[in-house]
């Protein structure tokens, strides 16, 4: 499990843009790292179209935003082009980066599976803050202040 201040875990995971990705391609700019449950569910699509409707200001703030699921990318896919997406989303079907980042446990009823948690990942690759188990309705403009404050 990563920690505030520590560095963040590398990965290498296929992305919906049909390349591989590892953390070190976004060094220089904030990283805002999402892990979520599954594609097209209620709470997942609530939060990826706010990440989607504040890209832009996110991005403004030096921030890439970036969604991390053990879906496929074929599920990956449908879900962009369901809602309309315009970042990057990456599988991890081992879900190996996702307990790296202690983005996996108990969901409840749900039974055991990735977390809604959130790293904001500074431009040097440290983990500059974190979030667990998130509200979906909000979380963009959470990370909004975050930047912001990181950002001074």
């Amino acid at each position: 499990m990563v920690e505030v201040g520590k560095s963040a875990p590398d990965f290498e995971l296929d992305g919906s843009d049909g390349k591989r990705h590892t953390l070190g391609e976004f060094k220089g700019r904030y990283l805002v790292l999402y892990f979520y449950p599954k594609d097209n569910t209620p709470g997942c699509t609530i939060e990826a179209n706010e990440f989607n409707k504040h890209k832009e200001e996110i991005e403004g703030l030096g921030a890439t935003i970036v969604g991390i699921s053990k879906d496929d990318l074929k599920s990956h896919d449908k879900f962009i082009k369901k809602c309309d997406l315009d970042f990057l989303l990456l599988s991890d079907p081992e879900s190996k980066t996702i307990k790296e980042y202690g983005a996996y446990g108990d969901r409840g009823i749900f039974g055991m599976g990735t977390l809604r948690n959130t790293y904001l990942i500074g431009k040097d690759g440290r983990l500059l803050a974190k979030f667990e188990k998130v509200n979906p309705k909000g979380h963009a403009q959470e990370i909004i202040d975050a930047l912001k404050s990181k950002a001074k």
